[in-house]
Order: C-alpha cells, then sequence, then structure tokens
C-alpha cells in the first residue's frame, strides 16, 4: 500500500470516527431530558415570573414568559411527588392541572 493510500484510508477512519462519536454524543444528549423529566412532574402554579419550565397560557410562547409570580396556568418541573405539597405565599398550593388563579392580565 503506498503512502497516499495509507494516508487517505485514515483520513476517512478518521471521519467515521468522527461521525460515529457525534452520532453517540446527540443520542446520549436526546436521552437526558427525558430521564430527568421521569424523576420530576409538571407542577402548575409555582414558578416565579419568567421562570416558567412552559405553558404560560396566551400571549407566551413558553419556558421563561410567564409574566407574574405563581402563574396559575405556567408549570415548572419539580421533584416526582412534591407538587401537591408545595406551600407558596398566601396559601396557594401547587397543583398537576392548570390553575385559574393568578393569571396575566393580557
Amino acid at each position: 500500500m503506498s503512502k497516499a493510500n495509507l494516508s487517505r484510508d485514515l483520513d476517512m477512519n478518521s471521519i467515521r470516527l468522527a461521525a460515529l462519536a457525534a452520532s453517540l454524543l446527540t443520542a446520549l444528549a436526546a436521552a437526558a431530558p427525558a430521564q430527568a423529566e421521569s424523576k420530576t412532574e409538571k407542577c402548575f402554579g409555582v414558578a416565579l415570573k419568567g421562570a416558567n419550565d412552559c405553558a404560560a397560557g396566551a400571549g407566551t410562547t413558553c419556558a421563561g414568559t410567564s409574566s407574574i409570580d405563581y402563574q396559575g396556568n405556567s408549570w415548572k418541573f419539580v421533584p416526582k411527588g412534591t407538587c401537591a405539597t408545595m406551600k407558596l405565599p398566601d396559601g396557594r398550593m401547587g397543583s398537576m392541572t392548570a390553575l385559574d388563579r393568578d393569571k396575566a392580565k393580557n
């Protein structure tokens, strides 16, 4: 085998190895949120203004868009089993479903 062919084969192997590594990293990155999500649950009405993970009602796009503290129609991930027992100011509690209280004014 000539040096040129050997060099070309090494380059191809490097490209294949890099592509395999990139594929593995992508797969691991995609699996991480699913694993984290299984240890957490969505809890409505517990996020501070701008700190929600998603679902902040009409006029918002998603994460970080709640416009008031404890907005009832926005949720945040919390450790599984803690949502219903979370105590918040003024007698508020977390909920597994969207709440009608503390909604943003449009």
